[in-house]
């Protein structure tokens, strides 16, 4: 029996599984969001049985689709190793890689990102771009930096581009004594009542500020703290309460330090991009990196 199954099919079932939305996975691969839906119709109709359930948040795979996908990430492992080695035969494994972040909490799952970079691409130079940017793109632009991590999509800008990386959830970070822990979830109001503890950078930088409290016209009381540690102790002495990604304090909230509750009843959801050089962006190395990211941040 032949099969419809390409290689593009496969990023597709990946980008889906990763992305949880047809929108965000289109995004992903680089298609319209018509264009993936006649792919996935495809197969199918091929193998007479849908892939994943409809009108699920994230989607959720069938078996069949589970199983299609664990093939997908086989199979694209597989061919991901093989262009790393033409390309490094060809390109006499050399380049170089300069990372700039306008993220306090990245490092949880860039560092890891990283290391298995270092080992595929041995003789490619990876720095970090030293210190917290607040503008990486204008880096890329100077040609100081070749890979930006950005919150949110930035406008575009000419011989820029930009790629989806994850989405993530950000979290009221609260004392376990404190007097909204018995709450569900929070309001604008709640956040806006008490001291934020945060990262020392303006308002606009932070995410609870510029999607969940500005849109309700309101600005938060601040204490600053460098350390993501510093922060957290800070809230469970009671001195404020903090908004955090999910994954930077996933140990505190497992042992009880600290409680996390959702920013509105639906939570808020943020999103990471990462954004290149026009000239390199199609560099082996460099998709490498960006798939890497989007591995260690799962």
């Amino acid at each position: 029996m032949s099969s419809p199954l390409e290689l593009r099919h496969l990023h597709t079932l990946i980008a889906l599984n990763e992305a949880g939305t047809l929108a965000k996975a289109a995004a992903r691969v680089f298609v319209t969001q018509s264009a993936l839906s006649h792919q996935i119709r495809v197969l199918e109709d091929h193998f007479g049985v849908p892939l994943f359930e409809r009108n699920t948040r994230p989607l959720r795979f069938t078996q069949a689709g589970q199983r299609l996908l664990r093939a997908a990430r086989e199979v694209t492992a597989l061919t991901a190793a093989a262009e790393r080695d033409v390309a490094q035969w060809v390109s006499g494994r050399s380049g170089e890689l300069r990372v700039a972040v306008e993220c306090h909490t990245c490092f949880d799952w860039l560092m890891p990102a990283m290391d298995a970079f270092r080992e595929h691409w041995p003789e490619v130079e990876l720095d970090l771009v030293s210190g917290f940017h607040t503008e990486p793109v204008t880096l890329i632009e100077q040609g100081k930096a070749d890979f930006a991590v950005l919150h949110d999509l930035p406008p575009h800008r000419p011989g820029i581009v930009t790629a989806p990386l994850f989405d993530y959830e950000t979290l009221a970070i609260l004392a376990p004594g404190h007097a909204l822990a018995g709450k569900r979830w929070l309001r604008p109001e709640d956040v806006a009542a008490e001291t934020l503890i945060s990262y020392p950078v303006e308002d606009d930088m932070l995410d609870v500020v510029r999607h969940f409290l500005a849109p309700a016209g309101l600005r938060p009381k601040r204490r600053n703290a460098e350390l993501t540690v510093a922060i957290l102790q800070l809230v469970a002495s009671g001195r404020g309460i903090a908004a955090l990604p999910a994954w930077s304090v996933a140990p505190y909230l497992a042992r009880g330090y600290v409680i996390g509750k959702p920013l509105g009843p639906k939570g808020l959801r943020c999103e990471l991009h990462a954004a290149m050089p026009e000239s390199l962006a199609a560099r082996p190395y460099l998709r490498d990196f960006l798939a890497e990211v989007r591995r260690q941040s799962g």
